[in-house]
């Protein structure tokens, strides 16, 4: 499979280069997107587990989640 694309624009003569990525480019390009699909796997994970101990708290209580908002204005 080739490597991704970088395009260059050099500003002083509006010259623009298309050139195929190295292979160490695009192997820290790889890892970068890696690690951002992780971290945002973590965020969702994190929001998903906040979201249920919400409801489980509002469920012990035997309040609705409008309710809790009256609580705190």
């Amino acid at each position: 499979m080739p490597n991704d694309k970088i395009i260059q624009h050099n500003v002083s003569n509006d010259e623009i280069i298309v050139r195929e990525m190295t292979n160490d480019e695009q192997a820290e390009r790889d890892a970068e997107v890696a690690a951002f699909a992780e971290a945002k796997a973590i965020k969702q994970a994190k929001a998903d587990e906040d979201a249920q101990a919400k409801a489980e708290l509002l469920e012990r209580l035997g309040i609705t989640a409008d309710e809790a908002k009256l609580l705190l204005a």
